[in-house]
């Protein structure tokens, strides 16, 4: 039997003995992520005690309490605190994903939370050796039936943008393309786009698939570029040049090879885990085009002017959102044609400046898009 779609899904509040379980599930986690970022919150006094048959009062005032947090942990926090923090596990997860997917209502911060706790969850229990070809729907729909409970892989023909949008991931031959390409851009429409369809259980597993794969292209090309760069610096050095101009990567005009070498050393094992808060990418993006230009090759990388390079671009069919409309006409789907949201504004991607300023904090923080919302990295740090 195919479950319903989690909006629709019977009301969570009705159970209170549920609901007082998973908010004390909940609670150390919830707690260490308002210490990690500083929020600061009334303590609900049943939760700290761990009382274990409170009253209707004290269960509503668990879930405010837990509502507070949600609305001040944004979305690129909660993937540095599930990064960083020891007490995440796989069912930490599931009880993260619970809570969000009963929440009301949906807002897009609460969605961007559920498609990065999907994703996270999948890249947790999916093979080690899972190759693209290997994580189609079927199998992303048994990884996620913790989750989801049993899904009927028949995705609706709106959900087809997903795969014009990997195709062109997949085209990238660097990182910049990935990030500057409008690839990324096609991607956040379509989640936008589907609004209320976005909640469909087959919906929510089409959307994990399409992710996890991006996740990959994008750590793939990260990868090929550190390496790109590695063997730059040491044909520069074979050929006794021993420094170069890196002012586009927010170095010094005459940077050593020795220096930018041990930096990229330092670089690899900060690639080594995912997500990672404050990533250079934007830095070794522009490290390989000013290494390219010293060896006198022809690079793909953006020019000095900031105008993105030229790349495969994403074939349009229908809209989604004109798509996901026709469906929710057709087959009665959750949302009407008048609930569908106009895509969201894209955030501008932090200004080659001062390495240690960090930017404001906005409400979206693109996964793969270097911007102001994350730490910057300082080139010229101890760490």
């Amino acid at each position: 039997m195919t479950q319903q779609p989690p909006s629709q899904l019977p009301d969570a509040t009705q159970d209170l003995a549920a609901l007082w379980a998973n908010a004390r599930r909940l609670h150390p986690i919830y707690a260490d992520m308002a210490r990690e970022f500083a929020i600061e919150v009334p303590a609900c006094p049943d939760l700290e005690a761990g009382t274990e048959t409170p009253g209707r009062e004290s269960v509503e005032q668990a879930q405010q309490w837990l509502n507070e947090i949600d609305e001040k942990v944004q979305v690129h926090q909660l993937r540095q605190f599930l990064q960083t923090s020891s007490c995440m596990d796989v069912d930490c997860l599931i009880d993260l994903l619970q809570h969000c997917l009963h929440k009301n209502p949906k807002t897009d911060s609460v969605r961007d939370k559920i498609d990065f706790l999907l994703v996270q969850y999948f890249s947790q229990i999916a093979p080690t050796d899972m190759k693209d070809d290997d994580a189609d729907l079927e199998s992303v729909a048994r990884g996620l039936a913790p989750v989801l409970g049993d899904v009927e892989v028949k995705p609706p023909v709106w959900l087809n943008a997903l795969h014009r949008v990997l195709d062109s991931a997949q085209r990238c031959r660097s990182l910049d393309e990935l990030l500057h390409g409008g690839v990324l851009e096609q991607g956040r429409k379509a989640k936008a786009q589907a609004a209320e369809l976005f909640y469909m259980p087959i919906a929510l597993v089409a959307f994990t698939r399409f992710g996890y794969l991006m996740r990959r292209v994008f750590f793939r090309l990260m990868h090929e570029d550190l390496n790109h760069v590695l063997e730059g610096l040491n044909e520069l050095d074979e050929k006794g040049i021993e420094t170069i101009d890196c002012r586009r990567a927010q170095f010094s005009p005459q940077e050593p090879i020795i220096r930018l070498r041990m930096i990229c050393q330092s670089w690899k094992v900060m690639f080594q885990a995912e997500y990672s808060s404050g990533q250079p990418l934007r830095m070794l993006v522009d490290l390989r085009a000013s290494i390219d230009a010293a060896l006198g090759r022809d690079s793909a990388t953006p020019n000095n002017s900031g105008s993105p390079a030229k790349t495969s671009s994403v074939k349009q069919g229908p809209s989604l959102a004109e798509s996901a409309k026709k469906a929710a006409r057709v087959k009665g789907a959750a949302a009407s044609a008048g609930d569908f949201v106009k895509p969201a504004a894209i955030p501008e991607v932090a200004s080659a400046g001062n390495p240690t300023q960090t930017g404001a904090v906005v409400d979206e923080v693109p996964e793969f898009e270097i911007s102001a919302e994350a730490p910057q990295w300082n080139p010229n740090s101890e760490s």
